[in-house]
């Protein structure tokens, strides 16, 4: 069987080996050598969601073998529907924010090897099943995003690459403790997150809950979840637009991804004691980012703010405990990747054009930039909800499940939608149809390559908007499954 897991997981790593024994002025070949290598990943994910077996509960396209045999880690891969899509959502966005890699003006050879051990660490984080395993791929990702963010960003970029590592590092000690702690409660010790789902459940009741939260932390952070979100907007607005791109749709899914395969499954007690908690926490993510971003005159930060708010949703769905919710906070997050992917894209590529975020600095732009006024105007509704696009359908969702469990929560969280219209109505008033900006003519429309990167995603909105069967047909049997080890 052909190992497309591994080649998944490592291609990026043989890119970056590529670029690395490449010389540094071959600076077109370097990228060329990232975009094929991304590409290529992208190609296997497709070829991965096209074998996917729905229906089926078990991991699938599994690779296992014996790694380090004295301790019983197994080099162990697979999916399911709980993953299947993160992979692709990973490998898409991997390949369009590689394509936009174009900004990079300076160190592109350690730019783009470091892109790809990010590739590398992100993909592997999806599809390990073995806890060492997946704390090796954990880890790998904070390296290269703390550099890619401290050497090509903004103004501020150590302060922000300094905070995001120190959050990020902190969690991964508290998960540490818990990996090990798990590995010992298990006779024969263990490493396999399958096998041990038997063991964690049968825990007493206190270390239940000490490991939920030690998880919890460590995912928590990466979602991120209010108060622990703090590091997010700095890394934002300070990392470089592709690196953007990536945080926003890939690296905020590792935390909620957390706890549908590690927080909920092994700690079943647990999660149902802190159900309301998460349902408590939803509500302020989704409030709290709503308001913050209504306020914000940063292009990127209010953006920013946006995915704390989104992500409240998907936390909400997390805490319903029941189907309707668990889909939905996994639709959420393929869409919320897919929406601000976009949206950061198109950030980007006005700043290249106007060296600045600033919002009140614009305006009138619907008239010297058409094109680019249509795909903010579209991407800008999908992130709202409108019916008909990719947005609505993954919130619809998270709220219904939550309702059956939290009405009053729910109720209130609505109020969030109403608040996100209005920061990205208000924002499209501004940027498009404000007063006229000074000489807006300067800004040129949008160029055929930059087309070509946001038209794949705005199809997927339209397509998973009108057709969410797309993505729920291969999460609704792994759902059924997890909704079996909580009750």
């Amino acid at each position: 069987m052909f190992p497309i897991l591994s080649w998944l997981v490592f291609l990026p790593l043989g890119g970056a080996l590529v670029v690395f024994l490449l010389p540094k002025k071959e600076v077109g070949l370097m990228r060329g050598v990232a975009l094929v290598s991304s590409l290529a990943v992208l190609i296997l994910s497709l070829r991965l969601c096209l074998g996917f077996a729905q229906g089926k509960t078990e991991m699938q396209f599994v690779e296992v073998s014996p790694w380090i045999p004295q301790m019983n880690v197994m080099y162990f891969l697979g999916v399911d529907g709980l993953s299947v899509s993160l992979v692709f959502l990973t490998a898409l966005l991997g390949f369009l924010a590689c394509a936009a890699s174009g900004c990079i003006l300076h160190r592109q050879k350690e730019y783009f090897i470091l892109y790809q051990l990010l590739m590398t660490g992100m993909m592997g984080t999806f599809v390990a099943l073995d806890f060492f395993l997946f704390y090796i791929f954990w880890e790998l990702v904070l390296i290269p995003m703390y550099f890619l963010i401290g050497i090509w960003g903004g103004p501020r970029r150590e302060y922000a690459a300094m905070k995001f590592f120190l959050y990020t590092l902190a969690g991964s000690v508290l998960m540490l403790v818990a990996i090990i702690t798990v590995y010992f409660s298990a006779t024969p010790h263990s490493f396999n997150m399958l096998e041990l789902r038997n063991v964690t459940s049968t825990l007493d009741f206190p270390l239940q809950i000490f490991l939920f939260l030690a998880f919890f932390a460590a995912f928590a952070i990466k979602v991120p979840i209010f108060p622990f979100h703090t590091w997010l907007p700095d890394a934002h607005v300070e990392a470089p637009t592709p690196i953007s791109v990536i945080l926003a749709g890939v690296l905020l899914k590792l935390g909620a991804y957390g706890f549908f395969r590690i927080g909920f499954p092994l700690f079943p007690a647990a999660a149902h004691y802190f159900s309301f908690a998460l349902a408590i926490l939803g509500l302020l993510n989704v409030l709290y980012g709503a308001c913050v971003a209504m306020a914000q005159t940063d292009f990127k930060k209010m953006i920013a703010y946006s995915s704390v708010s989104h992500m409240g949703f998907v936390l909400l769905g997390l805490a319903a405990m029941n189907a309707t919710g668990f889909n939905g906070a996994l639709l959420e997050m393929f869409n919320h990747g897919i929406i601000t992917g976009a949206m950061f894209l198109l950030v980007g590529m006005l700043y290249d054009r106007a060296h600045t975020r600033d919002l009140n600095q614009f305006g009138g732009l619907s008239g010297p930039m058409p094109v680019y006024a249509f795909y903010l105007t579209f991407c800008s509704l999908a992130s709202l909800g409108l019916p008909g696009l990719n947005g609505f359908v993954g919130e619809f969702l998270s709220l219904a499940g939550s309702f059956a469990s939290y009405r009053i929560l729910t109720a209130i969280s609505a109020l969030g939608l109403i608040i996100t219209a209005g920061y990205f109505l208000y924002m499209l008033q501004r940027v498009l149809f404000g007063p006229i900006a000074t000489n807006p003519r300067q800004y040129s429309d949008l160029q055929a390559t930059e087309i070509l990167t946001l038209t794949p995603l705005t199809i997927i909105m339209i397509v998973v908007g009108f057709f969410p069967i797309v993505i729920l047909q291969f999460q609704e049997t792994a759902v059924q499954g997890l909704l079996k080890w909580l009750f």
